[in-house]
């Protein structure tokens, strides 16, 4: 345990312990000596370039859900499908629960992620907190959780492989869209913003 400013410290999140932060070299990880959990890692990223990578991934987004995610043809008939299509169509079917979650934990929770994000680098690369940082941090700590890319993108290609045996089916540029969104937003949730609460708050004149 040890003492100092706050911004030269580091608190344990599961036993609480108080630590003086050091720097750390590229690769490392700094961890509790008493419950062995990551207290924080190297970080390469710095604001400006998560901010870019951000607007990449909501460009991707934007292709994502215009773009057919895959085409389907039987007896010389095509239809493309796209992500919003199969959320209305399950609505349609009596699904609405499977719909309802669909189009949170691919739609909304990503975009609001995204967006969230956006919005704190921006005024991370700048060197301070955004308006309403503390909710905002809040908030993207529990929406993490809930965005699904990665699981629809594992699931849109097992589907696509099984629905060979019956279609002729062509993965269109909507499911690679998704597939790239997928590594963004890993690299996304692997990145430690606790930086962030250290920088001071903007002068509000």
């Amino acid at each position: 345990m040890d003492t100092g400013a706050p911004e030269q410290l580091v608190i344990c999140k599961y036993c609480d312990t108080v630590y003086r932060r050091c720097r750390l070299a590229p690769g490392e990880v700094a961890e509790c000596p008493r419950c062995r959990c990551e207290l924080e890692r190297y970080q390469w990223l710095n604001p400006a370039v998560m901010l870019a990578l951000v607007l990449t991934a909501l460009l991707l987004f934007v292709q994502a859900n215009v773009w057919p995610i895959v085409t389907l043809g039987l007896n010389g008939q095509y239809n493309g499908v796209r992500l919003w299509g199969m959320i209305i169509a399950m609505w349609h079917e009596d699904a609405a629960v499977v719909a309802v979650i669909t189009a949170v934990t691919l739609f909304f929770f990503p975009l609001l992620k995204m967006l969230l994000l956006g919005w704190l680098l921006w005024f991370a690369r700048l060197g301070v907190r955004a308006p309403g940082f503390a909710r905002l941090m809040v908030l993207l700590h529990h929406v993490n959780p809930w965005t699904m890319s990665e699981v629809f993108v594992l699931g849109a290609l097992v589907s696509i492989v099984k629905a060979h045996l019956y279609f002729e089916v062509v993965a269109d540029p909507g499911i690679y869209a998704y597939a790239a969104l997928t590594v963004l937003i890993t690299l996304f949730s692997g990145v430690d913003l606790r930086d962030l609460w250290d920088m001071p708050e903007r002068d509000a004149t």
